[in-house]
C-alpha cells in the first residue's frame, strides 16, 4: 500500500509511502480518499497528522502517468482526484500537515486540504503545473486563492515557481516553521494536544469556519448560532462549564 493509517493516542497518521518521491498516482489517490473517510469514521482518531516521511512530503503527480491519458480519460479522472483530496478537507476533526522537502503540485494542494500546516526549514513548496501547460486540479486554484489572497496564489499558481519555508511562512502557506528532524515530533503534538479536547465542540468549530468561508456572513452567523446552541446539549460541554465553576479555565478533562 502506498498510504498507511496508523493510530495512538487519539491520533491518526495519514502517511505516504511511495519512495522516492511520493508521487501521487491514481492507485495512492483513491487510497488517499479510502483512508481519509476511514480517519472520519473511527472514534479512535480524534486528529490527524498527514506525513510523507523525513525526506519528502509529496512531490506532485505521477506525470508518467497522467502523460499518457487523454481528454476523455482525465473528465473522468478530475472529480475523482478532486474528491480524494476534499476527502481529507472534509475530515470532521482537527488536520495538521507535516511537510518535510518537496510538496509540489498535488503535494501542495494535499497539505492546503489540513486546518494547519508545520513545515520543515527544507521545505519546498509550489504550485508548477503552468510549466507542464497546466493549471492545478486537485483544489489548487481554490483554496490556495482562500488561504493567502488571490494575488499571492496568482504569483505563484502563474509562474509555477517554488518557494522555500521561510518565505512560505511569510506568505501563510504554512503556519511554522521548525527544524527537520522536528516536523513529525511537532505535528503530533500539536494534533495530540487537541486529541484531548472536545471532540464535537472541535468538529462544530471546524465547520462553521469551513461553511462561513464558502457564504455569506449572514448564512456563517445562522451555522455558528445553530452549532453553539446544539452544543448545550453535549456532556463535553457540562463538563467543560463544571470544570470552569469548580476548578477554574483550562482544566476541563474531556472524554
Amino acid at each position: 500500500m502506498t498510504v498507511h493509517l496508523e493510530v495512538a493516542d487519539g491520533v491518526g497518521t495519514l502517511r505516504l509511502d511511495r519512495p522516492p518521491m511520493n508521487a501521487l498516482d491514481v492507485a495512492t489517490q483513491d487510497r488517499i480518499k479510502e483512508l481519509a473517510e476511514e480517519a472520519a469514521r473511527r472514534e479512535d482518531v480524534r486528529a490527524v497528522v498527514i506525513h510523507g516521511g523525513e525526506k519528502v512530503f509529496a512531490a506532485g503527480a505521477d506525470i508518467k502517468e497522467m502523460q499518457v491519458m487523454d481528454h476523455t480519460a482525465m473528465i473522468v479522472r478530475a472529480r475523482a482526484l478532486q474528491d480524494s483530496f476534499t476527502a481529507v478537507a472534509r475530515i470532521p476533526k482537527p488536520v495538521v500537515a507535516a511537510v518535510t522537502g518537496y510538496a509540489l503540485g498535488g503535494g501542495c494542494e494535499l497539505a492546503l486540504c489540513a486546518d494547519f500546516r508545520i513545515a520543515g526549514e527544507n521545505a519546498k513548496l509550489g504550485q508548477p503545473e503552468i510549466l507542464l501547460g497546466l493549471i492545478p486540479g486537485a483544489g489548487g486554484t481554490q483554496r490556495l486563492s482562500r488561504l493567502i489572497g488571490p494575488s499571492k496564489a496568482k504569483d505563484l499558481i502563474f509562474t509555477g515557481r517554488q518557494v522555500k519555508a521561510d518565505e512560505a511562512l511569510a506568505l501563510g502557506l504554512v503556519d511554522r516553521v521548525v527544524p527537520a528532524a522536528e516536523v513529525y515530533e511537532q505535528a503530533h503534538a500539536w494534533a495530540a494536544r487537541l486529541a484531548k479536547g472536545p471532540a464535537i465542540a472541535l468538529r462544530a468549530a471546524k465547520e462553521a469556519i469551513d461553511t462561513g468561508l464558502e457564504t455569506d456572513i449572514e448564512t456563517g452567523l445562522a451555522v455558528e448560532r445553530n452549532w453553539f446552541a446544539g452544543l448545550f446539549a453535549t456532556e463535553d460541554r457540562e463538563r467543560g462549564m463544571r470544570s470552569f465553576v469548580e476548578e477554574g479555565p483550562g482544566k476541563a478533562k474531556f472524554l
